[in-house]
């Protein structure tokens, strides 16, 4: 017969709290069976709680004036005053479970301890929020300005990482355990195009790749534009001629058609040049910089949602990850001439489109024959 759904059923699903609440309430025992263990607290406030009791309890033993410790032991006054004062920011505490806090914890003088391990615990939920919001900008289609808006999001996951440096001193050599997610962008139609019209345009034009050496073949998004770049630098570089024919011999000897791409679509595609090889090089660099921010907020929020990993190990990984958007970030301010601090100025108006035709380069003389 069909069973029948009961009440507690659904309680199977609620997942076991975390150690850091048993710290949490180990520490909170203490501190309401001897209040001037707080004295011995540091490093921590009520925001380093994991739960809107546990902050509350916490800020209103903070607050309530400490009883006389002789009276502390023969009445529950300063409990009584402690409770109404945490019921105001959390309704549900009950005087049961304060005593019950009381119970918990038989070692009142491993409070200090206590305290670095909820610090601790909220260093790493810190680094989890600054990264998910980094992750969370670089998605944010409405933002008139993305790469100084996510370059903020950087900065002020990096003060994250600093802050939580000043509390856990990292230890050289000790790495995050977590395995960094793989990357998960993928070339968007629009990047495709506008990548081809670069190749394209820089062919038409490879005097102009001098302009543009602050971009590298990995800002790319597909392996076949990377190394078709790669393909008219070299032979800028090295002053051979440049047209569709030559970058499609230079690709062949790299072996870039050995993926299975078609001659006559590879020539095609590098005959139709449009604009500027720097605006779509910018546009390029643009990409590439906000898929690193992702993919850097990405490996953070790993690191940080490990629980083996220690504050050392999320601050020299968050660290190594950052260096990433850092690179990037410093080819973008190359690009765009953008000082380096653009936390401190006002966001730039956004850039606007090429021309659609190449008569803005006929002017010029020296590329009157190639």
């Amino acid at each position: 017969m069909p069973h029948t759904h009961e009440p507690h059923d659904d309680l199977d699903a609620v997942p076991p709290p975390q150690p850091v609440f048993h710290v949490e309430q180990a520490l909170l025992g203490v501190l309401l069976l001897e209040p001037h263990r707080l004295d011995d607290v540091s490093g921590i406030t009520a925001d380093s709680f994991s739960t809107a009791a546990h902050t509350a309890l916490y800020a209103a033993i903070s607050t309530v004036p400490r009883p006389d410790p002789a009276e502390h032991a023969k009445n529950t006054t300063w409990l009584d005053r402690v409770l109404a004062t945490a019921r105001e920011q959390a309704r549900g505490l009950t005087a049961p479970y304060l005593h019950a806090l009381v119970q918990v914890c038989p070692w009142p003088s491993h409070a200090p301890a206590y305290a670095r391990m909820v610090e601790a615990e909220h260093a790493r939920r810190r680094l989890q929020s600054a990264a998910e919001r980094l992750v969370h900008t670089v998605h944010d289609v409405t933002l008139p300005h993305p790469v100084q808006t996510v370059l903020g999001e950087a900065d002020a996951l990096a003060a994250v990482v600093d802050d939580i440096a000043n509390r856990f001193p990292p230890r050289a050599g000790v790495l995050p355990r977590t395995t960094a997610p793989p990357p998960t962008a993928s070339a968007s139609a629009e990047a495709v195009e506008e990548e081809q019209l670069l190749l394209s345009t820089a062919t038409a034009y490879p005097s102009d790749i001098e302009a543009v050496r602050w971009l590298l073949p990995g800002d790319l998004t597909l392996p076949l534009h990377a190394g078709l770049w790669q393909c008219l630098t070299a032979l800028a570089r090295r002053r051979e001629p440049v047209d569709p024919v030559t970058v499609l011999w230079e690709a062949q000897q790299r072996g870039l058609l050995d993926d299975g791409s078609e001659p006559g679509e590879v020539l095609h595609m590098l005959a139709e040049p449009a604009g500027s090889v720097e605006h779509w090089g910018e546009r390029a660099l643009q990409r590439s910089l906000l898929v690193t921010a992702e993919h850097t907020g990405r490996r953070i929020e790993a690191y940080a949602g490990d629980p083996v990993n220690t504050p050392f190990q999320l601050v020299v990984g968050a660290r190594r990850a950052l260096a990433d958007i850092a690179a990037v970030r410093t080819r973008w301010q190359q690009a765009t001439g953008a000082a380096p601090s653009p936390r401190r100025r006002p966001a730039s108006a956004a850039r606007a489109g090429p021309p659609t035709t190449t008569a803005a380069h006929a002017a010029r003389s020296t590329r009157a024959t190639r």
